[in-house]
């Protein structure tokens, strides 16, 4: 496979009996890298079995179960081939549990091919009110997936088999709920199709004569056809945001014999080359990226959409976790959210959701309790539109806009910046309640530090502004948040949020310089990482210095000499 076709990703959703893995398995089996001796065997394995009937299905299934544990483990990842594109599918399980996945999976998707079953009484419970038809269009469009296939599936089953009429009716009422969505259903092809059979998927059926084909039409360019293969063809290609800035999610982190660090994780905007110098939010941590290798071949640059494992200098796997977040540190590196505000549609909560509500936040790879802090605005959830300035509580249905708060540490972004990073799953009671994007983030500023206090006559709460020696700057700082008392010698936490402090006892504390201020955190420079605190003259307090926030600087002034020197590199 050379790089001269364009490579796209399409989410396949519908509900759980709708025929997605056969189908799925179906186009994978006819177009795919999977030769005709694996086929084979399944399909060996299958009869066996006595799941004839499954042979595509088991192909998905086979493949799960076979693939590698290396890259996205939950998402299924396989390819096949068409005449313009090669497709990625990512395969998202109609089961309630496989929204979180849906989101994170979703996240690069071009299309979405949702399937219908047409079965007598099938289509019905799939877009009925606990159906998934709905909530998986719903998702696929909240999330930014702009592009909509729906395939009418089991055509052989309906009543009379390879019914015009009741496609057609199908047809007209899946156009008038996306319609609902937001799609357009006049830029979206309805293909009926026999995912078992092969009615329509790669050649034109001979059993639904009456079907003249599909057209769309849309700004960029009409399309017609006939199979579901043809659909694939027309979906737009997207354009890579190689431009932007770099954003690593990681996946995990792994420690390997004699490399050493290495995060893995997939590109989801900007490039990522070896000898580029990353940081690493909200950890706080900056160092230079060694080697990048796909598949066990390094490659001189990784390009958004690309699983890349990556060899970092001087990190221990104790300091970088799944869940941070990788960027070049020379240009708009990521940085810790303070908080941020997001539109979010309440899914299915069985109560009401009020302020202070503290759920877990599925965001790329972070996995995080984020509370609820302020509910600003409830609004309409097709255009937008405001409807009520602070209400009381939400439910099940309803859009707003809130203010949300990370419980720990937490790197996200706003969607019209970074989307890959800028949507997010809310999960409880072991199901998604909402879905979610990011309009704004307040990056956070300040950092923390572990300060023991020697001798100080009273106690130390927070507010306290002493003078700071660090290094050669004397500048009073400002105790924001005394986050935990700790064991001087062990570290250990005995406290959270401790009321106030006093002589002999040890913490971890959020600082803030009164004045600008340039310090580093003691691992990486320790010479600017240890302050005294200094106060009635004396020293009360000792420290070092744990993590900085360090401030997203405005424009600054850049000398003559500086730009001539760049200019001459």
């Amino acid at each position: 496979m050379g790089k001269e076709k364009t490579h796209i990703n399409i989410v396949v959703i519908g509900h759980v009996d709708s025929g997605k893995s056969t189908t799925t398995g179906h186009l994978i089996y006819k177009c795919g890298g999977i030769d005709k001796r694996t086929i084979e065997k399944f399909e060996k394995e299958a009869a066996e079995m006595g799941k004839g009937s499954f042979k595509y299905a088991w192909v998905l299934d086979k493949l799960k179960a076979e693939r590698e544990r290396g890259i996205t483990i939950d998402i299924a990842l396989w390819k096949f081939e068409t005449s313009k594109y090669y497709v990625t599918i990512i395969d998202a399980p109609g089961h309630r549990d496989f929204i979180k996945n849906m989101i994170t999976g979703t996240s690069q998707a071009d299309c979405a091919v949702l399937i219908v079953a047409g079965g007598v009484g099938e289509f019905e419970a799939g877009i009925s009110k606990n159906g998934q038809t709905r909530e998986h269009a719903l998702l696929a469009f909240t999330l930014g997936v702009k592009q909509l296939i729906v395939g009418v599936n089991k055509m052989d089953s309906t009543e009379p088999p390879y019914s015009q009429a009741r496609f057609e009716e199908i047809t007209k009422e899946v156009s008038a709920y996306i319609k609902k969505i937001g799609y357009n259903p006049a830029s979206v092809a309805f293909v009926p199709i026999s995912g078992w059979h092969g009615d329509n998927m790669l050649e034109p059926s001979t059993n639904m004569g009456w079907f003249k084909g599909w057209k769309i039409e849309r700004k960029e360019g009409n399309a017609n056809g006939v199979t579901l293969l043809d659909a694939l063809d027309a979906i737009l290609p997207p354009s890579r945001p190689t431009d932007k800035p770099l954003r690593l999610p990681l996946q995990d982190v792994y420690k390997i014999g004699g490399i050493g660090t290495v995060p893995v994780g997939r590109v989801e905007t900007g490039v990522l080359k070896p000898g580029m110098v990353v940081t690493f939010a909200p950890a706080n941590l900056t160092t230079e990226v060694k080697s990048v290798e796909m598949h066990h071949e390094s490659l001189a640059e990784a390009t958004p959409g690309d699983n890349v494992g990556f060899n970092v200098k001087n990190v221990s796997v104790k300091d970088i976790r799944r869940g941070n977040v990788a960027g070049d540190s020379k240009n708009d590196p990521p940085m810790e959210a303070g908080s941020f505000n997001a539109q979010v549609i309440i899914l299915n909560h069985p109560g009401q959701i009020s302020q202070g509500y503290a759920p877990v936040l599925d965001c790329h790879t972070a996995h995080i309790a984020c509370k609820f802090a302020e509910l600003k605005e409830k609004i309409d959830r097709r255009s937008g539109k405001k409807l009520e300035d602070n209400p009381k509580a939400l439910k099940s249905g309803d859009a707003a806009i809130v203010e949300m708060i990370p419980g720990k540490p937490m790197c996200v972004e706003s969607f019209s910046t970074y989307p890959p990073l800028g949507r997010f799953a809310v999960r409880d009671m072991r199901q998604t309640v909402a879905v979610g994007v990011i309009k704004s983030v307040e990056k956070k500023v300040g950092g923390s530090g572990k300060v023991i206090i020697l001798n100080h006559p009273g106690q130390i709460s927070q507010g306290y502004a002493p003078v700071l020696d660090c290094h050669t700057a004397h500048i009073a700082c400002k105790f924001s948040e005394l986050k935990e008392k700790i064991d001087r010698r062990s570290g250990k936490k005995l406290e959270d949020n401790p009321k106030a402090l006093k002589s002999g006892d040890a913490a971890i504390i959020l600082m803030v310089p009164g004045k600008p201020m340039c310090v580093e955190s003691f691992s990486q420079y320790p010479p600017l990482g240890r302050f005294a605190v200094r106060d009635m003259r004396q020293t009360v307090a000792v420290g070092v210095i744990k993590a900085v926030d360090k401030k997203a600087s405005t424009a600054g002034k850049v000398t003559k000499s500086a730009q001539k020197a760049a200019k001459a590199k």
